[in-house]
């Protein structure tokens, strides 16, 4: 029986927006839980590949509840966060009214993202727009992966750089086994605990089964013609980041 969070076609963005709809509270201390905070590490590894520069422009697609357009914002970028789930966005403003008023207080420069609700398969900039375009646990979740990675090709100035964050497939058989059954057993009691359903966080693994994972967006990456796209393997494989750069 498939998990009712996930549903192929036209009715998946309706059903992935009910499933962050309903964990946008919780899903910051989840994340550190069922990663054991490395996803914060693994963020700065992504900020850091980025290699963005004062002043550059970055856009972070699937923003969530900010992590990622917050660390970019800190590296000197003037950063957009796009995402299609309210109370995401929500959390994500509050963060940034709590950094504003610390940073007041503190008579520090403010650098701040800014935040828009929208669809990340067709968001509202310019072709060649932004230096640095990035998405983090957000392309497995969108309806077509292909469509979500031309938009991003779409999006990024030649010689940009084009990031993708996601959970991975490890090469090693034994290892895929003992990580698919941590997401098949412990993590779906996370999101019985915290957020009253398991099926909230049983959709992980099942959206990675029919996510073609780093590899498959390294193809893509090359067939868009992306210059020396590279693959970051952390933890095995478990996680990756992909890296393409849109040629100049």
């Amino acid at each position: 029986m498939g998990n009712k969070f996930y549903q192929k076609g036209a009715q998946r963005a309706e059903k992935v927006n009910d499933l962050f709809d309903a964990i946008a509270p919780r899903y910051d201390l989840i994340n550190d839980l069922q990663s054991l905070g490395l996803h914060r590490w693994w963020k700065q590894k992504l900020v850091k590949l980025a290699r963005t520069q004062p002043g550059d422009r970055a856009l972070d697609l699937c923003c969530g509840t900010g992590d990622v357009s917050f660390a970019l914002a800190r590296a000197g970028a003037e950063v957009t966060g796009l995402d299609f789930s309210g109370p995401m966005l929500a959390v994500a403003e509050g963060r940034k009214l709590k950094i504003k008023n610390e940073k007041i207080k503190n008579s520090d420069p403010l650098a701040a993202p800014r935040f828009l609700q929208g669809d990340a398969q067709h968001a509202p900039f310019p072709d060649a727009h932004f230096e640095v375009v990035t998405i983090s646990y957000g392309l497995r979740n969108l309806a077509s992966f292909d469509a979500a990675l031309l938009e991003m090709w779409r999006l990024t100035k030649p010689g940009g750089r084009l990031l993708v964050l996601d959970f991975g497939k490890p090469d090693n058989a034994t290892w895929r086994s003992l990580y698919f059954a941590y997401l098949r057993w412990f993590v779906p009691v996370l999101g019985k605990i915290f957020c009253g359903d398991p099926e909230t966080h049983a959709y992980i693994l099942e959206s990675l089964k029919n996510y073609p994972a780093q590899l498959g967006v390294a193809a893509k990456m090359e067939e868009l013609g992306c210059r020396d796209p590279q693959i970051h393997n952390l933890l095995g494989g478990m996680m990756s980041i992909n890296v393409g750069i849109r040629p100049g």
